[in-house]
């Protein structure tokens, strides 16, 4: 558009045609609703209704004082445009739009009617010899002729202005006659166009809840799954409290154990710092070599056993602290589950609701 006009109102709506051919029937300009703007042209001094689609302008008609926008149902209104040849018809998606859009035509015409008022103002002041009004219209000198083919041509001229009004009442009732057609496809397109899209969103909102009942079975499972693997987690943890009974025993055997071995350790020292000398017989060293062995063999039978008492207590805290992590990570597995389980159940809430 030329920079010169500007947008002053602009909405969205279904845009139609009258049939040319039976001036009864609307034909639909495109599939979808459209921007139809009224726009104000500051140097020609006119308004206009423009709505384009694609590359193609769909309306293009100049308001003139004239025309009258009628309201034929709740959200549809048309106009006709004698320049263009043509009733155009708008469908709204409410009635408040469809009263906008009527307010603003008719303040756009008055605006029309007074420019047009100005203008003419304006050329009978800059022009003396056509400032006679329109009801002292001089006579033609045809028309005031005496003459009888004079007169013949008054009353044809006359005939042909009542056949041109007659033509133009014509059209009218035509382009208003079809008030009844006019609503019923208005609402048809509107109709249709929600139970589209009401369609469209019964459809998804099914795969929605097929695939949420599929998830929550599945968490349910898993679920049931985690909540027996805590209860055998919780009966391995009852164990623990005896194994930790046996720790403790443990410990108190280790630490008499490392006593007498500590005991033995000297016993042992001390005969071996005895001089052969204070052995008086041989059969009395013969039973100190006898005992100092006995000793030995038993000393390494307490480490041994004090090595394995130590390698069970590794082992079992190692288990226990493993046992407790499994349980940590199940039980956040589960928080997380539980989550998403309580999330489900209220989406499929709001859509039951819904």
């Amino acid at each position: 558009l030329p920079c010169r006009e500007q947008p002053i109102f602009s909405t969205r709506a279904h845009v139609f045609q009258i049939d040319p051919a039976t001036k009864r029937n609307w034909i639909p300009a495109s599939k979808h609703a459209l921007t139809v703007s009224y726009f104000y042209d500051a140097t020609r001094n006119v308004y206009r209704i423009i709505s384009v689609g694609g590359t193609k302008a769909i309306i293009n008609s100049t308001i003139t004082p004239n025309m009258t926008f009628t309201k034929t149902s709740q959200k549809f209104g048309q106009w006709a445009d004698s320049r263009a040849n043509t009733v155009y018809g708008l469908g709204f998606a409410s009635e408040q739009h469809l009263s906008q859009f009527a307010e603003k035509f008719q303040e756009v015409k008055e605006a029309a009617r007074l420019a047009r008022e100005k203008s003419q103002d304006k050329t009978e002041l800059t022009n003396p010899a056509l400032s006679i009004t329109s009801h002292q219209v001089l006579p033609s000198p045809i028309i005031s002729s005496n003459g009888p083919g004079e007169d013949k041509l008054f009353r044809s001229q006359s005939a042909d202005v009542e056949i041109t009004t007659e033509k133009e009442r014509l059209k009218k009732m035509l382009s208003e006659g079809s008030v009844s057609e006019v609503q019923w496809e208005a609402e048809f397109f509107s109709l249709q166009d929600n139970n589209n899209k009401l369609v469209a969103a019964l459809h998804e909102a099914n795969a929605n809840v097929d695939q949420w009942k599929k998830q929550l079975t599945a968490y349910q499972e898993e679920t049931e799954s985690l909540r027996q693997r805590v209860a055998e987690l919780e009966s391995q943890g009852a164990h623990d409290s005896s194994s930790e009974n046996n720790k403790e025993e443990l410990n108190q055997t280790l630490e008499e154990l490392e006593l007498l071995i500590k005991a033995k350790d000297e016993e042992i020292q001390m005969l071996k710092s005895q001089k052969c000398g204070r052995w008086e017989t041989e059969g009395e060293r013969e039973e100190t070599l006898q005992k100092l062995q006995e000793l030995e063999a038993r000393n390494a039978e307490l480490e041994r056993r004090l090595h394995l008492a130590e390698q069970t207590l590794a082992e079992t805290l190692a288990e226990r602290e493993k046992i407790q992590n499994e349980v940590t990570k199940v039980a956040e597995i589960m928080d997380v589950k539980i989550f998403e389980l309580s999330e489900i159940r209220q989406g499929l809430a709001k859509l039951v609701e819904g």
